[in-house]
């Protein structure tokens, strides 16, 4: 029986494999992607390339196989998902999977912000379609903040529009591990998983902790919605995606990525890995 990944050269797919290569033989996994040449490494390793596209239904007829199990890792083109993830899963359901686990947000249907729509539409889907299933909802990354000390460190500023709320992230690495370990064991089937990391922090702790890293002056600058909408758009961020971020800020605001459940500590094996270490990564 394979174990199929989808969408394996992204950030979170290619952590995803390396956690499995360490749970099973290469022969025994395969990875759905839309550019061969970028599965190239993980063909000269052993494992099985299937070239398929989230946006074409056809070329994912083949992508699976009876029995297998799949990991759905969600699409990142916001606005286009919900038929993107419709047509895996109807191309899962034909082929007869006997897992599709799936990558969605903290919450699930109590998570009411707009990124969360098109995941709770796909479980829906995944609930309709009959096919053995593991919601792994993933709360907010480390590098969704560390992806920019550049930015914060130039400015002496970290700026947004979430007020005193609080996020409990994990590392990626961390929602990479917990997905290794649904699909290679048992016992995760028709199952939810809240994940999040084990402590919730605010921005304005985080900004202190940079400070005291890297020896600089960072301050917390906690804006409005709308003017943090205009930083954003000034900075060069599409409009589309910038409403996206404001909005979630919004979310964090009401507590809704705040939750610290300990499902990830507890599939991990470990404690979530602190967001201060994630901010040493960063910096060196």
């Amino acid at each position: 029986m394979s174990i199929v990944v989808t969408a394996a050269t992204g950030a979170l797919g290619r952590l995803v494999v390396e956690e499995l290569l360490t749970r099973v033989p290469a022969a025994e996994l395969a990875v759905v992607v839309r550019d061969k040449d970028k599965a190239a490494d993980l063909a000269a390793r052993g494992i099985e390339v299937r070239v398929a596209d989230y946006d074409d239904p056809a070329s994912l007829a083949g992508a699976f196989r009876a029995g297998e199990r799949v990991l759905l890792i969600s699409g990142n083109e916001v606005g286009r998902r919900v038929p993107q993830h419709t047509a895996v899963i109807e191309a899962a359901a034909a082929a007869g999977v006997a897992q599709l686990a799936y990558t969605g947000i903290l919450g699930g249907p109590e998570a009411d912000f707009e990124l969360a729509t098109e995941h709770n539409a796909t479980e829906r889907a995944i609930l309709d379609s009959g096919l053995p299933y593991t919601f792994l909802r993933n709360g907010w990354y480390h590098e969704n903040y560390t992806a920019q000390l550049p930015v914060v460190l130039e400015h002496g500023a970290v700026v947004a529009s979430a007020g005193e709320g609080r996020v409990a992230s994990a590392a990626r690495a961390d929602y990479a591990a917990a997905a290794a370990v649904v699909l290679t064991g048992e016992g995760h089937l028709n199952r939810v998983y809240e994940l999040s990391g084990d402590t919730a922090w605010s921005l304005s702790e985080y900004a202190a902790e940079v400070a005291r890293q890297s020896g600089r002056e960072v301050a917390y600058s906690a804006v409005p919605g709308d003017a943090h909408l205009e930083v954003l758009t000034g900075a060069g961020v599409p409009e589309g995606f910038a409403a996206v971020i404001v909005d979630v800020d919004a979310a964090i605001s009401r507590g809704r990525l705040a939750g610290t459940s300990g499902d990830l500590a507890r599939l991990i094996g470990r404690p979530t890995t602190p967001v201060a270490e994630a901010i040493t990564a960063a910096l060196a």
